[in-house]
């Protein structure tokens, strides 16, 4: 399969947590749908380099980063995807890659993310306790009580979960363009972030807008994982099939 039939999907992680949590999508998405996990700093493979705390520094230097992987393969298309604090992570990734005059995704992917016109994130921009995290862990109900009262689990955990916090608490709005790609929104029915707060999302793109609303509260792309993807591969999908007549030689001549 070439690189010009495929779409590569950078997955951003929601707080506390390596993207590698996206790599059971390779299992049970076609070939075609190249998921990536765009790890961050500070865990991972990357458990060497400093946490970030500074939401646009952070974009910045991913954008970097996905830019040479673009420059490395031209003729592939990408998109972005990110869950709660991945998703705002997301936008401002799309946002930096746009100042570097990168190739712009074919489409950003929201999940359980607010818009970010209204978007409240004053709760953040104080560090917070040991113990107020991993309340917070358990009122977005996708940590086990077992993994909470895990001693050596928390340790590892909490520190990144606290910066996490401080990185999304460094987030302002910005006006500027709307993004120039179609923006599709994930949300839980049962969530805290409502559907008013989700449709925000469309203000940020004049391209094309989609919402659709799952089963679940924060973690539902767990629970509620082969009803998300099949949703996300009908999008993506489209998108390039579209982008696809768009660069075909045929397209070109008409």
């Amino acid at each position: 399969m070439s690189a010009f039939n495929s779409l590569r999907l950078f997955c951003l992680p929601y707080s506390g947590a390596s993207a590698m949590v996206y790599s059971r999508w390779r299992r049970v998405l076609p070939q075609w749908l190249d998921v990536h996990p765009l790890e961050l700093p500070g865990r991972g493979t990357r458990m060497n380099e400093p946490l970030h705390t500074d939401i646009r520094g952070l974009a910045r230097q991913l954008a970097r980063e996905v830019s040479q992987q673009c420059t490395r393969t031209p003729d592939q298309h990408y998109a972005l995807f990110g869950h709660s604090l991945g998703g705002l992570l997301a936008y401002e990734l799309a946002h930096a890659l746009d100042e570097l005059g990168a190739p712009a995704p074919l489409c950003l992917f929201t999940s359980a993310t607010a818009g970010p016109a209204r978007r409240d994130v004053s709760e953040y921009r104080v560090a917070k306790t040991d113990a107020e995290l991993i309340e917070r862990l358990r009122t977005l109900q996708g940590t086990s009580e077992d993994a909470l009262a895990n001693h050596d689990l928390m340790e590892l955990m909490l520190p990144i979960l606290r910066a996490d916090f401080l990185l999304c608490g460094s987030f302002e709005y910005l006006p500027r363009e709307p993004l120039p790609m179609p923006v599709h929104v994930f949300g839980g029915k049962q969530d805290s972030v409502g559907v008013e707060e989700l449709l925000d999302w469309q203000d940020e793109t004049t391209v094309g807008f989609s919402l659709d609303m799952f089963e679940g509260h924060h973690f539902f792309l767990q629970k509620q994982e082969g009803a998300l993807l099949r949703c996300l591969r009908r999008y993506a999908e489209q998108h390039l099939a579209r982008a696809s007549r768009q660069r075909s030689p045929a397209a070109a001549a008409s």
